[in-house]
Parts: structure tokens; C-alpha cells; sequence
């Protein structure tokens, strides 16, 4: 009963309000207490923050999200949106197209979907509003155009992934790929189709506001899409082809967007040092969770936790899909309550020697769980999408009218998901095209 006493222990300290990462630490010291004695601080407490201190694959987060960070302030986001809208705002719902194919571009220039979601919805919000978008459609749009940053690589949650997982990103970031840009395909159809049905949901753009001539449609095109390409082929490419590692294709990522951001004039002192601090914040806030999920499933797995999973499993006797259907809908759960980080670090441990002993794919297994994963950023009560846009909406925008948005781009994100489960070679192709690089 142990292993089942310490999720009711986690669950219950999270329910209370403690941060999660507090959560995961207490509980792991406590049950670790029976087993190591006095002895758990050194044992389990140190040796967990010593061994995510090495892990060489972690040095690639700071990169991420100090980049994040400094293309809000870059003005990369602003031209890329005033090309999109003018390619994009005649057609039904085009500003909301616009949004999220700014979005997905945005999250294959960095992985952080935080950063993502406020530069895209500072932008869009206004003008959506100004033409008259419904409410639950702007926010919907927003959420769902920033929670890309998990789906579409270069992706934070595939580098801790492939760590825990001892597995490499440049696969998973192939892998994701295919299933990404499928989702921003749904994401598109249902905006289509709604405003085609719906029209005053989302009107088009007035023709003379987006009326130029073509030469001058071609330039802002150029000038707008380059840089994002450029950081696109400096972080993604680079690591797919295995040209450079993650942390080496994040820190030239990062030094792109420092230089793009001076050429801009945006650079500043103060624009620096805030980056900075945020990257600091953040860094520590993901590695001490790291640290806690870690000591959480070493002593799950002490108490005996990974032979009750098995065992469960192997008593249900219900094939490869239904075992993939309930680690799933553990992953969907869990995605109520705890953020992402969190439910790689507790959930990856147990699910990987089911995974093994049942011969999956471990590139299909990581990206099913990925898409299910960025389900949790569009789910209430925790997620964390629907709080980026509080923190940045007008008060008009309710908290029921983005819960309301969202829920159909969550019905998006289980339709890949379950396309991805029927359809392997989605996840599987490119990787095995790679292999060579």
C-alpha cells in the first residue's frame, strides 16, 4: 500500500497549495524515511540534486529559455504578425489563422511556452478585439497557439524527456514533427470551419487596411520570415541532423536572437538583465522539480511501486493498445493537477519498463505521451495557458470564456493523439530517416 500512499500524500500537498516541487521533495522524504533511515538526506536529497547537476543534457534549458525571453522583446513577433495578416486577414477567422500559425512558427524558434503565449496574445489581442472576435474564440486561439511550444520542436519537454529517458532528442524532436504539424492542421480546420459557419465570430480584416502593393507585400515577407527561419535552421535543424547537440544548438539559438534583437534596437541594458533573471528564475524553478520528481520516483520504485504497476498490468491482460490507452489516460489525468515536468518525472520511470516488456516503440511511446502531455496546458483547473493569458488579457475576457475556447482545441489535441496511436508511422518515419545522421 505504500507506493498507493505516497500519490494520495502528493496529490493531497498539492491540493493544499503547496508548490510541486515541495510536494514531490516532502513526500519522497517521508516514505524515503522507512527505507534509508536518517540516512535519506545524503543517500536520496543530495545524491539527486548531484546527479541532476551532471546530467550534461539539462545545460540545454538556460539556453532555451533565456532565448525565449529575448525574442519577446525582439521584434521578430511583430513583423511576422503583420506579414501573416496581410497573407491571412481576408479570410474567414484570419486574424485567428494568423495567430496560431504565428504561434507555430514562434515555438519552432524556442521551446518555451510561457514566452510564446504572451508575445503572440499582447500582439492579437488588440486587433481580434477591435474587429469584433468572440471572446471564448480569441482566448481559445491564444491558449492553443502557445501550448504549440510543447507539440512543435525544438521542445523543453523532449529534452527532459530524452534525459530521463536516456534517449535522443534529435529523434524525438523528428518524431514530434509529423504529429505537430498535423495539430496545427486541426487547430486551422476548426477555426476555418467555425467562422465559415459562424461569420461574425471571427469577420475578416478590411480590405484597405491590408491593401499594398505586391512589391512591397514580397518585402515585408522577406524581411518578416527570415528570421524566424534563420532561428528555426539554427536550433531545429541543427539538432535533427545531428549536426550540433542540444545544448550547442540552444546556445546558437540564443546568440541569434541576441544579435537579431540588437540589429532591431531593441537590445537594452535593462532588456538584458531582465532576461537574465527571468532565465534564473525559471531554470531554478524546472530543476527543482527535477530534483523532487526525481527522489519521488526513486522511492517509488524502493517501495516497491514499479512491481505493483507491472503487476497490475500484467493482472488486467488486456494487450499493447490498452495498456497504451491507460498510461495515456494517467498522463491526461495527471495533467489536471501537476505541470509537465512534473508528470514526465513521476509518470516516465514507471511507464518505461511496461514499455520494454511489451516491446513498444519508445519514439511512438515518447511522443504519444508528449501530445498527451500538452493537453495539460489547456486543461483546467492547473492549465497553465489559460493563467499565461490572465496574466496578459483585459478584464472583458473572462476565465469562463477561455475555458470555454480551449475545450475545442483540447477535442484537437485528442484527435492527433489518437491518429498518432492508430497511424504509428506519424511518429516513427522521419526518426528512421534520420538514423544515419
Amino acid at each position: 500500500m505504500l507506493p498507493i500512499l505516497m500519490f494520495v500524500v502528493l496529490f493531497t500537498l498539492v491540493f493544499l497549495g503547496v508548490p510541486v516541487a515541495f510536494s514531490l521533495l516532502a513526500t519522497a522524504f517521508v516514505f524515503g524515511m522507512g527505507v534509508f533511515g536518517d540516512k535519506v538526506v545524503g543517500i536520496q536529497l543530495y545524491g539527486m540534486v548531484q546527479q541532476t547537476a551532471q546530467q550534461y543534457l539539462l545545460s540545454a534549458i538556460p539556453p532555451f529559455i533565456i532565448m525565449g525571453c529575448i525574442l519577446e522583446r525582439s521584434g521578430i513577433a511583430e513583423r511576422l504578425f503583420q506579414v501573416l495578416q496581410m497573407w491571412m486577414g481576408r479570410l474567414p477567422g484570419g486574424l485567428a489563422l494568423a495567430t496560431i500559425t504565428m504561434g507555430a512558427i514562434f515555438a519552432a524558434s524556442t521551446g518555451i511556452v510561457g514566452a510564446v503565449e504572451v508575445v503572440i496574445g499582447v500582439m492579437t489581442i488588440p486587433v481580434m478585439m477591435r474587429y469584433g472576435y468572440k471572446k471564448d474564440l480569441i482566448a481559445g486561439t491564444i491558449c492553443a497557439g502557445g501550448s504549440l511550444g510543447t507539440m512543435i520542436p525544438p521542445s523543453l519537454v523532449a529534452v527532459i524527456y530524452a534525459s530521463i529517458a536516456n534517449m535522443s532528442v534529435g529523434q524525438l524532436y523528428a518524431g514530434m514533427l509529423l504529429p505537430g504539424l498535423l495539430m496545427v492542421g486541426m487547430f486551422l480546420i476548426y477555426i476555418v470551419v467555425r467562422c465559415l459557419l459562424n461569420p461574425q465570430d471571427g469577420p475578416p480584416v478590411a480590405r484597405e487596411e491590408i491593401e499594398m502593393p505586391l512589391r512591397t507585400k514580397l518585402w515585408l515577407t522577406l524581411t518578416g520570415f527570415v528570421p524566424a527561419i534563420v532561428l528555426i535552421a539554427a536550433v531545429l535543424g541543427t539538432t535533427m541532423f545531428g549536426i550540433a547537440s542540444p545544448t550547442e544548438a540552444a546556445s546558437v539559438g540564443a546568440l541569434c536572437a541576441l544579435v537579431l534583437t540588437a540589429l532591431y534596437g531593441r537590445l537594452t541594458w535593462p532588456v538584458f538583465t531582465d532576461a537574465v533573471k527571468r532565465t534564473l528564475l525559471i531554470n531554478c524553478m524546472i530543476m527543482l522539480i527535477v530534483v523532487g520528481g526525481t527522489m519521488f520516483a526513486s522511492v517509488f520504485r524502493v517501495q516497491g511501486g514499479e512491481k505493483l504497476v507491472q503487476a497490475i498490468v500484467a493482472d488486467l491482460d488486456i494487450g499493447t493498445y490498452g495498456v497504451l490507452l491507460i498510461c495515456l489516460a494517467i498522463v491526461f489525468a495527471a495533467g489536471f493537477i501537476l505541470d509537465w515536468v512534473s508528470i514526465v518525472l513521476i509518470c516516465l520511470p514507471i511507464f518505461m519498463p511496461i514499455v520494454a516488456a511489451l516491446k513498444i516503440d519508445p519514439v511512438w511511446f515518447a511522443i504519444l505521451m508528449v501530445v498527451a502531455i500538452q493537453t495539460s496546458y489547456l486543461t483546467p483547473p492547473m492549465a497553465p495557458s489559460i493563467f499565461y493569458l490572465k496574466s496578459i488579457a483585459p478584464p472583458e475576457i473572462t476565465y469562463g470564456d477561455m475555458v470555454r475556447g480551449v475545450m475545442p482545441y483540447v477535442i484537437a489535441q485528442i484527435i492527433t493523439l489518437l491518429a498518432v496511436m492508430f497511424f504509428p508511422w506519424l511518429a516513427t518515419y522521419l526518426p528512421s530517416q534520420l538514423k544515419g545522421f
